[in-house]
C-alpha cells in the first residue's frame, strides 16, 4: 500500500465517522426537541385552560366551579395534542 492510497483510505474513514456521529447527535438533539415541545403544549393548554376559568368565575361570581371545569378542559386537550403530535412523529 502506498503513502497516497493509506491517505485517501483514511480521508474516507474519517470522513464516515464524522457522518455517522453527527447523524446520531442531530437524532438526540430533535427527539430531546421534540419532547419539549410535547411537555410545553401539554402544560400551555392546562394553563390557557385555568386561566381561562379563572377570569370566568370572577366575572360570573362562580368560584371555583369555571376553574375545575376549565382545567380538565385543558388537559384533554393537552393531552390530544401530545397524541396528534405522537402520531406526525411516527409518520
Amino acid at each position: 500500500m502506498t503513502e497516497d492510497q493509506f491517505k485517501t483510505r483514511l480521508k474516507i474513514a474519517k470522513s464516515r465517522a464524522k457522518a455517522k456521529y453527527s447523524s446520531k447527535n442531530n437524532k438526540s438533539n430533535s427527539s430531546m426537541g421534540t419532547a419539549f415541545k410535547m411537555s410545553t403544549e401539554l402544560v400551555a393548554a392546562v394553563a390557557v385552560g385555568t386561566i381561562i376559568g379563572f377570569i370566568l368565575d370572577n366575572w360570573f361570581g362562580t368560584k371555583p366551579w369555571l376553574i375545575l371545569i376549565f382545567f380538565f378542559v385543558g388537559v384533554i386537550a393537552g393531552i390530544l395534542n401530545v397524541i396528534k403530535s405522537a402520531k406526525k412523529m411516527q409518520k
